[in-house]
């Protein structure tokens, strides 16, 4: 059975994706929301999926293929809580659906930092933010670059909001093995998609910009100047602060360790 991959269809995936499946020809591609593509890779429907680094710790048992994820070194633009409040006096909090690194983050901010605990409620996709009479509503992804809800007086920037609390870049999302799995050639098609990917930003920038309704050149700068797709030292770090404030909250089990994915072949020797 061919090797099956799941990515996000939004426009910060678009780079690790880049000529995925011309290089991966025996290997399916399968495109879904964060929170979806996390539980598929549970239930053994994907074998490796770009999913949300909060279910990678809950799963516990992924390991994820280096040198490869979704982050940010300061502002991100695609993860925004809108708030009808300051942060001190956010008492009832709408989550994008889609989301649960981000929807974990925003507790993590809101408990950790502020020492606030609001109660939480789901977003849908088909629900429009600015009817919904929560205090603060949580957007992610495309959906975040295009909102400008005017209803909203404040527009907190998590990836702003956690670098300027820890100095740490922020890491959204990583490739995640299920545990025996050998993907065999797709761990290089993997790093040779982000590699054009990185080289193309520009391409695929004019290319998704139409249909987002954005601007082709602020998706350029997005892609190249506010996103980063290594995991570097210090997305590690960042990632095991994230993860460590996520279990003392029991938003992530305690005691997990991410493992950076081996072959099976490889792994026995």
């Amino acid at each position: 059975m061919s090797i099956r991959i799941g990515a996000v269809n939004y426009l910060n995936t678009k780079p690790l994706i880049c000529d995925l499946e011309q290089l991966a020809p025996d290997a399916e591609l399968l495109l879904d929301l964060p929170s979806r593509l996390a539980d598929r890779l549970a239930t053994g429907d994907l074998d490796v999926a770009l999913i949300p680094v909060i279910e990678t710790f809950r799963a516990g048992t992924y390991s994820i293929v280096p040198e490869i994820s979704i982050a940010t070194r300061g502002p991100v633009l695609s993860v925004t809580l809108f708030s009808r409040k300051p942060w001190n006096e956010i008492r009832h909090v709408s989550l994008d659906i889609g989301s649960r690194t981000s929807a974990a983050l925003t507790q993590i901010l809101l408990r950790k930092r502020h020492g606030i605990c609001p109660s939480l409620q789901p977003l849908p996709l088909d629900v429009s933010a600015e009817d919904v009479a929560s205090d603060a509503v949580l957007l992610i992804g495309d959906r975040a670059m295009r909102a400008c809800l005017p209803g909203f007086d404040y527009a907190f920037d998590l990836g702003r909001e956690w670098h300027d609390w820890t100095g740490l870049p922020f890491v959204y999302a990583v490739w995640a093995v299920r545990e025996g799995v050998d993907l065999g050639n797709v761990t290089w098609a993997l790093a040779e998609a982000k590699r054009r990917g990185l080289r193309r930003a520009g391409v695929i920038a004019h290319r998704e910009a139409s249909g987002l309704g954005l601007d082709a050149g602020f998706c350029r700068r997005y892609l190249t100047d506010i996103l980063h797709f290594d995991l570097g030292p210090r997305e590690r770090a960042g990632l095991q602060h994230y993860y460590t404030l996520a279990s003392e909250l029991g938003l992530a089990p305690r005691g997990v360790a991410l493992r950076d994915y081996r072959a099976p072949a490889l792994a026995a020797v």
